[in-house]
């Protein structure tokens, strides 16, 4: 019963998502409702739906470049031949960490100038460290014996990565990346300061102009994004779960 209790809430969450993007009448009679006093309620410089496939370009690019090095790095360090440079990947992650993410994209500015290339190479290191994290722990947890039994099996060490440990850490791997997506989509909205688009323009527009509606409307477009793509990853992870047992 809860379980179709929740698929129904999380269809009607969507189908309401999707009327708010797509349908700019029933986005504008809903903040008239919200927003009796403001005059201008509706974001007109650019529609929803262009600014939404804006930000989900920016995070895709960047988060398939973050797992890329999140992942390849990962794998590296816990590697033989790696293992020397893991204290310094790790503390390079910790304290990338602790860096705001406008320092990162103004750091990156100057690089690339302004529009999409500087907000992705600024979510792109932005949210690798997660990966790379998750990547050295789960890796880092898959039993010896195992490593050791499959070695036994006459498996080379790429054999190894590949059919034992990466299945048995996938999981943690999968909650790294689970982690920095959902942290990219809500950061991208930075994109707007560097001419980027996306959902941050209207983000932007709201603080400027000291629009309450324009500031809802950005904001729960970026929530609702980052909790579908959270659904999403919770149900490859489900998957992933039922394979290993």
């Amino acid at each position: 019963m809860k379980s179709k209790f929740q698929k129904t809430a999380l269809i009607l969450i969507g189908v309401f998502f999707l009327l708010f993007i797509f349908l700019p009448d029933f986005a504008l009679s809903l903040l008239r409702i919200l927003f009796p006093s403001e005059p201008d309620r509706l974001y007109s410089r650019s529609s929803l739906s262009r600014l939404l496939l804006e930000h989900i370009f920016v995070v895709i690019v960047s988060e398939s470049l973050a797992i890329l090095l999140g992942t390849g790095l990962g794998i590296f360090v816990t590697r033989p031949r790696g293992k020397a440079y893991l204290p310094l990947v790790q503390s390079l992650a910790s304290m990338v960490q602790t860096f705001p993410p406008t320092a990162v994209l103004a750091l990156a500015i100057p690089l690339a100038g302004y529009g999409f290339k500087p907000v992705i190479i600024a979510l792109f290191l932005y949210s690798s460290f997660p990966i790379i994290s998750n990547t050295v722990s789960g890796l880092g947890s898959v039993p010896k014996d195992l490593i050791d039994a499959s070695r036994g099996l006459g498996m080379k060490e790429g054999q190894i990565l590949i059919r034992t440990e990466i299945p048995l850490a996938a999981a943690v791997i999968l909650a790294g990346i689970r982690t920095s997506t959902i942290i990219n989509i809500g950061t991208a909205t930075i994109g707007a300061v560097a001419g980027a688009g996306g959902l941050g323009n209207v983000l932007m527009a709201g603080l400027i102009h000291n629009n309450g509606a324009y500031i809802f409307t950005g904001a729960l477009c970026a929530a609702l994004l980052a909790f579908f793509a959270d659904r999403a990853f919770a149900g490859v992870d489900r998957r992933l779960k039922r394979k290993v047992a």
